[in-house]
C-alpha cells in the first residue's frame, strides 16, 4: 500500500497546526491525532556512563520522549536514559530544562524522567499531557503515527501502518545490561518512518492516543512496546521507582512439534535449588494453567512473552498455582515465588585499582556452579594499572573474593577496604588479593593507590646559543651556489636571546665556529651543531663566519644556560576530569608565537569518552582559566582543581585558547 504523506516535519507542524492554520489537504483525523499528542513530545539529551576500559566511559546521546503527567513526567526508553548521569529535555514549545531520572526498567527498556514545574518560563501554566490508549485493540492495517526526535533534531510526525503486533527480537538478540527484552516484549511492528533518535517516542493512533512507545528499527519495520506494558511499567516506575518482579527459576520453550498438547508450554529447564526445584518441577513438565488463567498452546517463540509475564507479574512471596501434565497425567504444583534479581547489577569505577567492577548476580553464581554470589565481578581493566600490571594479571570476568585476608562479598565492601587501605597514603600500596579465573582460586599482589609522580632525574645545565638550524647538506651546498661548502643554517632566532641581540637572522649560513669549520653535511647529522655548543661553559663568547648573501661576517655570541626541555616541565595528570598537562616551555611559545606575558597550560592528552573530552577540550588547547580562576602554572591548576573536587562543583567552566581563538567550554562532571 502506497502512503504519499510520509513525514510532516516539526517547523511544518509549529508553524501551521499548533498555530491553528493547518492546510486544508491534511487529513482531519491525522491532524486531531498530532495536536493531541506532538505538543507533548520531548526531545531528550543525556550524558550516560558504561564500563569500559577500567573506567566509566561518558557519552551523548538523545533520544524522544512524551510528557504522561500533569506534574511532568516523562516516558522514554532505558536504553535512552536509563544510564544518565544528567539529561536535559527540550519542549515543543523549545523550552529546554533539566529532568531527573525517577526510575528505570531494563527488561521492558522502558524509563521515567520528571521536569520541575518550576524551571519553566510559565510554571503556573499547564503542561500538555498525552493519554494512553488501549495497545491490545490495535489490528493489523490500522494507521499509526510516529513521532519523535530523529538524531537529535527538531520533533517529528511519520505517518504508517500496523504490520505485526506479535513482533519479537529475533533469537533474543537484544540485551540490555543482561537483559533480554523479549523475554516480556513483543513489539508492534510499523512502517511509519523511524531513525536513530525516534527510540521513546510515542506511537499514536487516529484517536490521538499512545498505543506504543518505539524502540527500534529492523530493516523496514520499526517495533514499539505495547502501551498497554508500557503504563503498567510508568506507573510502577513513579510509584517506586523500580520494577519488582516474581521468580521461581523456571525455564520454558514452545511445545516441540511432535507433541499433540492442544494447550500449554513446555518445561526446558529448573534452576538447581529455586522455588521450581524445591516443589519437584522438572524438564519434560507441561504447564496449561497459571493462577487459573489457561495457557493456549505455545507453539512459537513470540507466544512466550505472555507467559514470561504471568509468572513475573505474580506477587512477590506469594504462592502461585501451576496446573499442568506430566507424562500425559494431570499435575498442579505451588510453589512459592521469590524477588527476581537484575541480571547484571550496576558497575562502578574504582580509579586506585584502575578497574570497573560489579556485584555478582544470584543467577550469575548458579550458572558458575558456585555455592554463593560473594564476589566482585572484574568488568573491565584500564591498561597499565594496578589490576592490569599484576602478575598473575587479573582480567575481565575474574571474580575479587579477598583482600588482605578481608572478605569482599559485594561491591561496596572492596571499595570499603580499598579505602581504608589507601587513605592518607601517597603511593601505591601493595595488597594481598584472592581471586577466582575460570574456576581457579588465585593469588596475586596488586599495587592500590595513588600512582606516584615519574622520577624526573635533573639534567646538568648545558651551553646554549639560541637558535634553530638545519645542515646545509651537499645538495642544498651546490643550489646556493657555495659547492663543497658544510655548515649550518639559521632557520629560527628565539626571541630575547643573546643570539638575537648580537644580530643572527633566519638565513644566516654558519660555516665555521671559532676558526673551525663546521663539519655538518648531511641531514642526519642535524645534532652536530647543538653538540659542539654544548661542549663549551655557559657564558663564553664564541665566534661564528656568518655568510649572509655573499658577505662572510665574524659575528661573537654569548653562550646561555640551555632553556628548559619539555621532559623538565612540571605536568599533571587530572584523573577526575579526565586530562592531562604541562607547564608551556620555551619551544612551545616560539612555534606558537605566543606573547611573552601569556600565561597558562598545555593540554597534552585527552581520555576517550571522559568529561573533558565530553565538555570539548581538545590535545593542544592551551587553558587559561578554570572556574573563572586564572591558570597561570601547573601548581595552580592543581590548587585549582583540589578546591573543584572537594567542594563537587558542576558545571566547570573552562576559557582555552585553540589555534588563533578562543572560546569557553563547559564540563559536567558527576565527581
Amino acid at each position: 500500500m502506497f502512503h504519499p504523506f510520509r513525514s510532516i516535519t516539526a517547523v511544518a507542524l509549529a508553524a501551521s497546526l499548533l498555530a491553528g492554520h493547518a492546510s486544508a489537504a491534511l487529513d482531519p483525523e491525522v491532524e486531531a491525532s498530532v495536536q493531541s499528542v506532538y505538543p507533548a513530545l520531548v526531545r531528550i539529551h543525556v550524558v550516560s556512563e558504561q564500563g569500559g576500559g577500567g573506567r566509566m566511559q561518558k557519552g551523548r546521546a538523545s533520544g524522544s520522549g512524551t510528557i504522561i503527567s500533569s506534574d511532568g513526567h516523562i516516558l522514554t526508553n532505558h536504553h535512552v536514559a536509563g544510564r544518565a548521569t544528567r539529561i536535559t529535555v527540550r519542549l515543543a514549545d523549545r523550552q529546554e530544562i533539566r529532568a531527573t531520572l525517577i526510575g528505570t526498567d531494563a527488561l521492558s527498556d522502558l524509563s521515567v524522567l520528571k521536569i520541575d514545574k518550576k524551571d519553566l518560563r510559565n510554571p503556573e501554566s499547564p503542561l500538555p499531557v498525552a493519554k494512553f490508549g488501549d495497545s491490545a485493540a490495535l489490528r493489523v492495517g490500522d494507521v499509526v503515527l510516529a513521532m519523535g526526535s530523529p538524531a537529535g533534531l527538531s520533533q517529528s510526525v511519520t505517518k504508517g501502518i500496523v504490520a505485526n503486533t506479535e513482533m519479537i527480537s529475533p533469537g533474543g538478540s537484544m540485551r540490555l545490561d543482561g537483559e533480554s527484552v523479549g523475554e516480556i516484549v513483543r513489539w508492534i511492528g510499523h512502517d511509519a518512518v523511524i531513525f536513530p533518535g525516534n527510540s521513546g517516542g510515542p506511537l499514536v493512533n487516529l484517536k490521538g492516543e499512545i498505543v506504543g512507545v518505539n524502540e527500534v528499527g529492523i530493516g523496514s519495520l520499526g517495533g514499539a512496546i505495547p502501551s498497554n506494558l508500557a503504563q503498567k511499567i510508568a506507573n510502577e516506575l513513579i510509584s517506586t521507582g523500580k520494577v519488582r518482579r516474581s521468580w521461581i527459576g523456571l525455564e520454558v520453550q514452545p511445545l516441540l512439534k511432535v507433541s499433540a498438547a492442544k494447550a500449554g508450554v513446555l518445561v526446558s529447564g529448573v534452576l538447581s535449588g529455586s522455588p521450581a526445584d524445591k516443589i519437584g518441577i522438572k524438564a519434560g513438565d507441561l504447564i496449561t494453567r497459571v493462577n487459573w488463567t489457561d495457557i493456549q498452546a505455545s507453539r512459537a517463540p513470540e507466544d512466550m512473552p505472555l507467559f514470561n509475564r504471568l509468572l513475573l507479574e505474580s506477587p512477590i512471596g506469594s504462592e502461585i498455582t501451576l496446573d499442568g501434565e506430566r507424562d500425559g497425567k494431570p499435575t498442579t504444583w505451588k510453589p512459592t515465588t521469590v524477588e527476581r534479581e537484575p541480571a547484571q547489577p550496576r558497575e562502578k569505577e574504582l580509579l586506585s585499582w584502575g578497574i570497573t567492577a560489579r556485584d555478582l548476580a544470584d543467577l550469575e553464581a548458579k550458572e558458575l556452579l558456585r555455592t554463593d554470589n560473594n564476589a566482585v565481578v572484574v568488568q573491565s581493566l584500564r591498561p597499565g594499572a594496578a589490576a592490569a600490571t599484576a602478575k598473575p594479571v587479573i582480567s575481565s570476568n575474574d571474580l575479587i573474593l579477598a583482600v588482605n585476608g578481608k572478605p569482599t562479598p559485594n561491591l561496596a565492601a572492596l571499595i570499603a577496604v580499598s579505602q581504608e587501605i589507601t587513605n592518607g597514603k601517597t603511593e601505591p600500596v601493595p595488597v594481598l588479593v584472592s581471586y577466582e579465573q575460570d574456576g581457579r582460586s588465585l593469588l596475586t599482589v596488586v599495587k592500590i593507590g595513588p600512582e606516584p609522580d615519574a622520577d624526573k632525574p635533573g639534567i646538568a645545565k648545558k651551553a646554549w646559543i639560541g637558535i634553530d638550524t638545519q645542515v646545509i647538506s651537499t645538495e642544498l651546498a651546490e643550489a646556493l651556489g657555495m659547492k663543497g661548502s658544510k655548515g649550518v643554517r639559521v632557520t629560527r632566532v628565539h626571541p630575547g636571546t643573546q643570539a638575537e641581540k648580537s644580530g643572527l637572522k633566519v638565513g644566516d649560513l654558519l660555516l665555521k665556529l671559532d676558526g673551525t669549520v663546521i663539519p655538518a653535511s648531511r641531514p642526519e647529522e642535524s645534532d652536530l651543531f647543538s653538540t659542539l655548543i654544548r661542549q663549551y661553559k655557559i657564558g663564553t663568547e664564541v665566534t661564528l663566519a656568518v655568510r649572509r648573501d655573499k658577505e662572510i661576517l665574524d659575528v661573537k655570541v654569548t653562550l646561555e644556560s640551555g632553556h628548559q626541555g619539555i621532559a623538565d616541565l612540571a605536568s599533571n595528570e587530572c584523573k577526575t576530569l579526565e586530562f592531562n598537562s604541562r607547564d608551556i616551555g620555551q619551544e612551545d611559545r616560539v612555534a606558537k608565537k605566543l606573547p611573552d606575558d601569556f600565561k597558562g597550560v598545555l593540554i597534552t592528552a585527552v581520555t576517550p569518552a571522559g568529561w573533558a573530552a565530553l565538555g570539548g577540550l581538545s590535545a593542544g588547547d592551551f587553558l587559561i582559566s578554570i572556574d573563572g580562576k586564572p591558570v597561570s602554572s601547573i601548581d595552580a591548576l592543581k590548587a585549582i582543581l583540589a578546591d573543584l573536587e572537594k567542594n563537587t562543583r558542576t558545571p566547570v567552566p573552562m576559557f582555552v585558547r585553540r589555534g588563533i581563538t578562543t572560546r569557553y567550554i563547559e564540563l559536567e562532571p558527576t565527581w
